[in-house]
């Protein structure tokens, strides 16, 4: 099984196939996008061992928690709130329980579409490309670990 640095690096190659897919189709994201999609793609693909002590982990969770510090500053509480609470399922469970299932591929990531549209009312369809970055993300490191 891979490390976190394969899972990091099978996340960057599945994203550019992603973002060369969509180049393809004519849609080219602006730099801004272009870099959330990748940030959210590979978190997407360190999640399924948030499960464990590992560097991977320690890698997550410092982003969620610089994220979330950045959400409090701004004064976006509940979507602190949100991220703080999320953050508590992967110790549900045990190492490589359901943290690695392809319905998990599918799940988790619907917090990236279904929050902004219930907080904000934000169309669902602009939020697509966000939960297709994590299910990327997440799908790659799957297929890394076996398990799909």
């Amino acid at each position: 099984m891979p490390g976190y640095k394969g899972h990091l690096f099978g996340g960057a190659v599945a994203g550019a196939l992603a973002l060369g897919g969509l180049w393809l189709a004519g849609h080219v994201p602006d730099i801004p996008q272009m870099a959330l999609l990748f940030s959210l793609l590979l978190l997407g693909a360190l999640f399924p061992d948030v499960d464990t002590d590992s560097k991977g982990q320690h890698l997550f969770y410092l982003n969620l928690a610089v994220l979330d510090l950045v959400l409090i500053i701004r004064g976006q509480y509940k979507w602190a709130a949100v991220l703080g609470f999320a953050a508590m399922f992967p110790a549900i469970g045990p190492h490589r329980g359901w943290t690695h299932t392809w319905w998990a591929m599918l799940i988790v990531p619907l917090p990236v579409l279904a929050l902004p549209v219930w907080i904000y009312e934000i169309a669902p369809s602009a939020l697509i490309p966000y939960y297709v970055a994590v299910v990327v993300g997440y799908g790659s490191h799957l297929l890394l670990d076996g398990k799909w």
